[in-house]
């Protein structure tokens, strides 16, 4: 029996105009990112009764927890805390943009571009494990729901490493073929034992 997954990143934080990498640091969302999380839950409690999700699972990050929590209270859900579902760690990176860490270490942003799973930068979380982690928590959610849609917000680079691997893309790929998950946007798979489908990518909500 397929279940379906509807995958929505958290909307936007003080980070995201510069680009700077958050991974595991807490940033706060702007007024927009806030308005972004209003968007999704008025766009998913708008929907007939048996097009809504009837669970919703989150990652244990404070932008992701605060992007959940207006779903939660329009479609009458608690969000159920998931901690595989945090963020990649992105080591050197954390907290910095990549034009900061060219001027300091320019060898380490060269081989990320070139090739971001051997090239991840030095003391990130690797990358083959964070998409295996990613996988691991989207099954256990998928034999939970039993058939049904449910919803999980969590973040960019953890759903663009997932989706490679529910999809049998390669890894090093993920920067090129999934160059962005939108803010509050929806992404829809489903998943039936082994089998993936991408069915839809990036929707907006608002």
């Amino acid at each position: 029996m397929q279940t379906r997954l509807l995958l929505a990143r958290h909307g936007q934080t003080e980070w995201h105009a510069e680009n700077r990498y958050a991974g595991t640091s807490e940033v706060a969302l702007t007024s927009h990112g806030t308005e972004q999380a209003e968007g999704l839950a008025s766009y998913l409690a708008a929907l007939p009764a048996e097009q809504r999700p009837s669970a919703l699972y989150c990652s244990p990050q404070d932008r992701a927890v605060r992007t959940a929590d207006p779903a939660a209270k329009a479609l009458r859900l608690t969000a159920e805390i998931v901690d595989e579902l945090h963020e990649v760690h992105f080591g050197i990176a954390e907290g910095k943009t990549l034009d900061e860490l060219r001027r300091t270490d320019p060898e380490a942003v060269d081989a990320f571009l070139a090739d971001p799973v051997a090239g991840a930068f030095p003391g990130a979380e690797p990358t083959d494990q964070a998409a295996d982690r990613g996988v691991a928590a989207l099954r256990s959610i998928a034999a939970r729901a039993n058939g049904e849609l449910v919803l999980v917000v969590a973040h960019n680079t953890l759903f663009r490493l997932t989706l490679c691997r529910l999809l049998g893309i390669p890894l090093h790929t993920y920067r090129t073929v999934f160059p962005r998950v939108r803010n509050a946007a929806l992404t829809e798979i489903g998943i039936d034992g082994e089998r993936t489908a991408l069915l839809r990518f990036n929707q907006p909500t608002t």
